[in-house]
């Protein structure tokens, strides 16, 4: 096989890997700003998500700092790479069912390129943070309880919305409810729905 062909085969075989290759890092930055509402780039400085610092050859929900990961992530035996993290920022939910996490996906293969550029310069070993969540961000806190949407009914709530026990350990709130589910929460993002109006209960 010639030298082309090879070359092309490679290509054609990586796809994913040589895109992200050509990322722009500064772009990257700005697409990073959602990211930032929920993950760290400091080491072990868990949020919302864990941090992301040292991410590349990381088994998926292997940060043993953080403890809030869903049990399809920590069984998924994902290593997390170019072409997983592509594959995860794409679409969270089709590459793991049931994970825990709140983001619907990156759509745009530039903007997914330009992030993991920016995510493997600011995530290596010894990488200074580069950008922090900041104070007051609003993202997608206790899976969109914070105000908009339609006024839940709480006379007659959904199984998933009534609480049946709360458990708290460390910085970390375990909410199960009627459909017997356990969902971890971070303890700053904790809601309650309560409603004093004529509807409630």
């Amino acid at each position: 096989m010639s030298r082309l062909a090879l070359l092309a085969v490679v290509l054609v075989a990586s796809p994913t890997v040589a895109f992200a290759q050509q990322g722009d890092v500064a772009r990257g930055r700005q697409v990073f700003r959602v990211c930032a509402a929920c993950h760290s780039l400091e080491p072990d400085r868990n949020m919302t998500g864990p941090s992301l610092a040292a991410l590349w050859g990381r088994k998926a929900g292997g940060l043993a700092s953080f403890e809030r990961y869903s049990d399809a992530l920590k069984s998924s035996g994902i290593i997390w790479d170019d072409r997983s993290l592509d594959a995860w920022l794409t679409d969270p939910d089709r590459m793991v069912p049931d994970n825990a996490m709140p983001f619907d996906g990156i759509k745009e293969q530039r903007d997914r390129a330009d992030l993991l550029a920016f995510l493997k310069d600011a995530t290596k070993p010894g990488a200074a943070p580069a950008v922090t969540a900041q104070s007051g961000t609003g993202g997608m806190m206790g899976g969109g309880m914070m105000g908009g949407g339609r006024v839940p009914n709480l006379r007659e709530p959904q199984t998933s919305e009534r609480v049946t026990a709360i458990t708290h350990c460390r910085d970390t709130y375990r909410v199960t409810t009627a459909d017997g589910k356990t969902r971890a929460f971070w303890e700053r993002n904790l809601r309650l729905k309560t409603d004093s109006s004529k509807d409630g209960p």
